[in-house]
């Protein structure tokens, strides 16, 4: 507590802050541009802290991280096109939102979320980084092949209407994360002979393809539908549409405090990510809903789970990277690169050697998380001006920086040619009602699954009966199996609620003829 207090006084200076600020301001512009994400951002603002104090310096790409987050609900709610595919479930029910006029209350509903997820979170690291290091060293290949597992067969469930097409798409994407070398023999797999493929397909043009282009090429098609929307709707006219409600407040605080815990937990686990902890938390949502099927139509209960859960899994990923040294997200990875530069070695040590720079940069992190409030909140506004843009001037602007977001990852057009494909890819999977969303998260878990399924299957020696020696492992195999029989059982009967509605209302209508 001492280090923590003396972290306040270190990091409550003008220069330090001023950088914290301009590292949340950041990260929130780039998360609300789609594809130019908290990722993108860190790696490109390395170099601009060289001449910054280590704690300035980590403090302000942690807070392009947390802003970048929260950000990314921006273009997702106005513009159904989320800034980074975490936040693909905030669009589900923010966008319906926005079009109806109450785009203010979204973004505000996800900015006290995305706030709140982040503030406790970071909490999280603080009280239980060191100990549950401790319990991070009992995941081993083979759990982490089970939670893998399990996290994609819950996705791929919950993500579509139907449980066949989301495993379906799910499957599409581990098949696409096994193009390029194999990591054991080094042999190149479905490259056909280009060596743009051989480091594999790169996440960002395939997002931004799938999700941005796709939407876009998809408004441009109901461009007078949906100006005559905008026009038609506009902001509402009741004061509520423009805040969020005490009755709203009231549902959704248990829904922050259920995203928040997920978020934190996927967090700490590695290899997992933002998506899958925003995912689970709004598939936990709207399963525990009493209006599951309203899910989807402009529920804030989706924004509130998907917001709170999406900016909670940042904190929480550092865990094992400062008590063990083990990059628990992409951010961790580039951030150890940050923390190498100035001097400093992430994993157990640090809290020995250096306990006062820890705490100056717990300090830093709940200092970003005020600043994140601030900031997001003076941009309401103008942001919420967005939806009266008419499409025909979007489109242009949103394909210019999806090809800009694209090229800047490889400073290669053959991203573009990429973003380009999967976009017409993405486009059939919104036309068929597969989810693309699902396909994502196979693709960025495909990698480590087969990594860790390579790997156990080494360590059990092919012998089935070896999982007993891995209890958490049984664990999770239990639950994916529990979860299929499920979300199965609940889509049957989803199905047959439906067809009863529909042969009721045309026999009404029949009465009424």
């Amino acid at each position: 507590m001492d280090h923590l207090i003396t972290g306040f006084q270190n990091v409550l200076t003008p220069s330090t802050l001023f950088w914290v600020t301009v590292g949340v301001t950041l990260g929130y512009v780039l998360g609300a541009l789609p594809g130019l994400g908290k990722a993108t951002g860190i790696a490109v603002a390395i170099p601009m802290t060289f001449y910054l104090s280590p704690v300035a310096a980590i403090a302000m790409l942690i807070g392009i991280a947390k802003g970048s987050a929260a950000g990314s609900a921006v273009s997702a709610i106005l513009l159904n096109t989320p800034g980074e595919p975490s936040s693909a479930p905030t669009a589900l029910d923010g966008y319906p939102l926005a079009r109806q006029g109450k785009a203010q209350k979204a973004l505000k509903m996800g900015l006290f979320a995305s706030v709140i997820g982040d503030f406790l979170s970071t909490i999280v690291l603080i009280v239980l980084a060191a100990p549950l290091a401790h319990y991070a060293l009992l995941i081993g290949p083979v759990e982490l092949c089970a939670i893998l597992l399990f996290s994609l067969t819950f996705i791929g469930g919950l993500a579509g209407r139907s449980m066949l097409k989301g495993l379906i798409a799910a499957a599409f994407g581990v098949f696409f994360a096994t193009i390029g070398i194999e990591t054991e023999t080094f042999i190149p797999r479905l490259t056909f002979g280009m060596m743009e493929l051989d480091d594999g397909i790169s996440l960002v043009p395939m997002a931004i393809g799938m999700l941005a282009v796709a939407e876009m090429v998809i408004q441009a098609g109901n461009a007078h539908a949906i100006d005559r929307e905008a026009t038609e709707i506009g902001d509402g006219t009741s004061p509520d549409d423009r805040r969020v409600t005490r009755d709203e407040w009231r549902r959704c605080l248990p829904v922050i405090a259920r995203g928040t815990l997920i978020g934190s937990i996927v967090g700490i686990l590695p290899g997992l990510g933002a998506s899958v902890g925003s995912f689970l938390s709004y598939g936990a949502t709207q399963r525990a809903s009493k209006t599951p099927e309203k899910f989807g139509t402009g529920m804030i209960e989706g924004i509130a789970a998907a917001e709170s859960a999406d900016n909670a899994v940042v904190p929480s990923s550092f865990v094992p990277l400062f008590a063990l040294g083990i990059p628990g997200s992409v951010i961790a990875a580039i951030l150890i690169a940050a923390l190498t530069l100035h001097g400093l070695t992430p994993g157990p040590m640090m809290f020995v050697e250096q306990p006062q720079l820890v705490a100056d940069l717990y300090a830093a992190m709940l200092c970003a998380s005020a600043i994140l409030l601030a900031v997001g909140y003076a941009g309401q506004r103008i942001f919420a001006q967005i939806i009266r843009v008419p499409v025909r001037l979007i489109i242009p602007v949103v394909l210019l920086l999806c090809c800009i977001g694209a090229y800047m990852e490889t400073n290669s057009l053959f991203s573009i040619y990429l973003m380009l494909a999967f976009a017409v890819l993405g486009f059939f999977a919104r036309k068929l009602e597969f989810s693309f969303v699902t396909f994502l998260i196979g693709f960025v878990i495909g990698p480590n699954l087969e990594l860790t399924f390579r790997q156990s299957l080494q360590i059990l020696n092919h012998d089935p009966l070896r999982l007993l020696g891995h209890p958490i492992a049984l664990v999770f195999g239990l639950l994916t199996i529990a979860t299929v029989a499920m979300i199965n059982r609940s889509n049957s009967r989803l199905a047959r609620r439906q067809a009863a509605r529909a042969e009721t209302t045309a026999t009404t209508e029949h009465s009424h003829i």
